[in-house]
């Protein structure tokens, strides 16, 4: 057997004495719904809640902070709810779309503030006043807490797991099993949104079994890199054995 077999992950110690890193006996694939994403404003929420729970009043008008906060959130979920409205294949459509918020934001502040600038914009932003108790945010942290264990649930009876010698779907309250082989499986990964990467490190994986005419096509899987270097790992290793079998 040539070194490039021996130095491949799973057949022994490498020259120097370092052991490769052992490849998986399963992958599992779970792919999510899009509202995985909206995380970073089931955070915000109660840190919103924490925040206005330490202030006298915050329903008060002149109460500037708490109007702050308020609008913090907005601007935070109107960015969130557009990554789950818009695919950003591209960091330039990633970047005008933070600098967008940062100006709207930032003009919201800068004229609550400083009123004289402007003053017909000043009259209108005068009538925004968006306020809210810490009840509120408990409220809406607690809805959407709900959903994502009832999702975090839901997902499990929907799932995909790779072997080495075969691709495993586990759909069905009751654990329905279907097979597939896998150790000519093809995989494809597509990274659509910048966004979604960034927030969960996920993407598209396209999976190919053979003797299959259609593909699996599973969207919104976390940490998408490392699940396609494991797999790769896993069938890598496989291909290797096979062949020093047949040698």
């Amino acid at each position: 057997m040539s070194d490039s077999l021996r130095d491949r992950p799973g057949q022994g110690p490498l020259p120097g004495g370092k052991n490769p890193e052992e490849p998986p006996q399963s992958v599992l694939l779970i792919p999510y719904p899009k509202i995985v994403f909206l995380y970073p404003l089931l955070i915000a929420s109660v840190l919103a809640a924490v925040i206005l729970g330490l202030m006298h009043d915050p329903l008060a008008p002149e109460n500037t902070a708490a109007k702050i906060v308020c609008i913090l959130f907005l601007g935070l979920m109107t960015l969130n709810l557009v990554i789950l409205a818009f695919d950003f294949p591209r960091t330039t459509s990633l970047t005008l779309l933070f600098l967008g918020v940062a100006v709207v934001l930032g003009a919201i502040l800068l004229f609550t503030f400083h009123p004289g600038l402007m003053p017909v914009l000043t009259n209108i932003l005068k009538r925004f006043h968006p306020v809210a108790n810490p009840t509120f945010f408990w409220a809406f942290a607690g809805i959407l807490g709900a959903i994502y264990l009832l999702m975090l649930v839901a997902v499990r009876f929907d799932c995909w797991e790779v072997r080495p010698n075969e691709l495993l779907h586990h759909h069905g309250f009751l654990s329905n099993l279907e097979r597939f082989p896998s150790p000519h499986l093809r995989i494809d990964k597509e990274i659509n949104d910048i966004f979604e990467y960034l927030l969960l490190g996920s993407g598209r994986l396209i999976l190919q079994a053979s003797d299959e005419r259609r593909a699996i096509v599973l969207d919104n899987v976390p940490l998408i890199r490392k699940k396609e270097e494991a797999i790769t790992r896993m069938l890598g290793a496989l291909q290797v054995q096979v062949r020093e079998e047949g040698k």
